[in-house]
């Protein structure tokens, strides 16, 4: 028989297989789990190894630092709390993060952080969740005053995406020194709502966010070996992170394993980017979404949050704008999450510019990562890697798992 009930061709998944072996077998990514579902099919290639020397192979449960692919996963906290009426799309956020109310705003983006004028009204909610807040990572500004001012005042660390090791609050404090880049609601930039999503869902409910995520979204989907951090007792299913040299290929460690980042519980958990998951966790997550919310017979969101997250949120405007900023980011100019909108903490295809069809969602992740689902083949792609996004290499291999998954849908 050539093909499962609405899954996938066998010849097609035995050429995804040859494919993403022969970057392993190039050497230049060393081990990569990825995972394809459709319908009631789940397939799983665990290829390579866990070190770039060899050793320990990759295995279906080996834990990843899932980098910007935390992104849609932890927007579920907050939408969990729209469900509860806990928040609401247009509050203002002042009462929980006062840090940023009465805003001044640059009055362009390049200027002097005293150039401004007066925010014309709060941040909202919404703004947080589709990313128009007024702060972000503008990788098309980068040596503007505000991105400097990011790095300076360590609200980021130098490489422009790692929280430093401080607590919530004083992260908080040390963002509200800093004017707007846009008015709210203005337009899309890329990273800093998703970490104050995190700080918001905690004020809200009082706990801290990892154990409110907990709660709603991974005990419920059954997600074991998704947190902020890698305990003691599963450490060995992590591999390092490699950053390879930019001019010669060579695989520098830039996170070990034990005694790494994600060794420990982190001062602030990252919804913009800290989640640390296996293929199956995220494979559970997606599921949940093209479900609807449902996960077996049990409701994690509600139908109509679901749609809200999934579905493209941004103004023909706040497109070109972020189509802009996707051509100066590495990984997405390789490829990927460039192709559109974006909903609450995830892309969103509004046109077809490759193999996937308009309607797919997830995101991508600098430490070589990509997770998206499909609603209209019912399909979730998952491809795992520990090779960060200094060279094209695992941008290549994402982008190769996409082209051949495609073709494996052969109805």
């Amino acid at each position: 028989m050539s093909k499962g009930n609405n899954g996938f061709s066998e010849a097609g998944l035995r050429k995804l297989r040859e494919v993403l072996a022969r970057h392993v077998e190039s050497k230049k990514i060393p081990g990569l789990v990825a995972l394809v579902s459709r319908g009631e099919e789940t397939h799983v290639e665990a290829l390579g190894t866990m070190r770039h020397d060899g050793g320990a192979p990759m295995r279906r449960d080996t834990i990843f630092r899932m980098a910007s692919t935390t992104k849609p996963v932890a927007a579920a906290a907050a939408v969990a709390l729209l469900d509860d009426c806990r928040l609401r799309l247009d509050d203002p956020i002042d009462a929980w993060l006062p840090e940023l109310a009465d805003r001044q705003v640059l009055k362009r983006p390049d200027s002097p952080l005293d150039d401004t004028v007066p925010a014309r009204r709060p941040i909202t909610v919404r703004d947080l969740l589709t990313s128009t807040c007024g702060l972000g990572l503008d990788m098309t500004a980068t040596g503007s005053p505000m991105m400097s001012a990011y790095f300076e005042r360590k609200i980021y660390g130098e490489n422009g995406w790692l929280l430093p090791a401080v607590d919530p609050d004083e992260w908080m404090r040390r963002l509200g020194s800093l004017p707007l880049m846009h008015q709210p609601g203005e337009r899309w930039l890329y990273n800093v709502s998703d970490d104050l999503l995190g700080v918001l869902v905690a004020r809200v409910t009082g706990q801290p966010f990892e154990a409110f995520l907990r709660e709603r979204i991974f005990d419920p989907l059954g997600m074991k070996d998704t947190a902020f951090h890698v305990p003691a007792d599963k450490i060995d299913r992590l591999p390092p992170l490699y950053a390879p040299d930019p001019q010669t290929g060579e695989f520098t460690i830039e996170d070990p394993a034990e005694g790494g980042r994600h060794s420990t519980p982190p001062a602030f958990p990252s919804g913009g980017g800290g989640l640390d998951s296996t293929a199956d966790d995220y494979h559970a997550y997606f599921r949940m979404l093209l479900n609807h919310g449902k996960h077996g017979t049990e409701r994690i969101l509600s139908r109509p949050a679901v749609e809200l997250m999934t579905t493209n949120r941004l103004t023909p405007e706040q497109l070109a704008a972020r189509e802009g900023w996707a051509r100066n980011v590495v990984h997405l100019s390789y490829g990927q999450g460039q192709h559109g909108g974006w909903g609450f903490g995830m892309a969103v295809r509004t046109y077809r510019g490759d193999y996937a069809p308009v309607g797919q969602f997830g995101w991508d992740g600098g430490a070589g990562t990509t997770t998206y689902a499909d609603p209209h083949h019912q399909l979730v792609g998952i491809l795992l890697t520990q090779t960060g996004m200094s060279t094209p290499d695992s941008a290549r291999v994402i982008h190769d798992f996409w082209t051949t998954l495609y073709q494996a849908v052969d109805d």
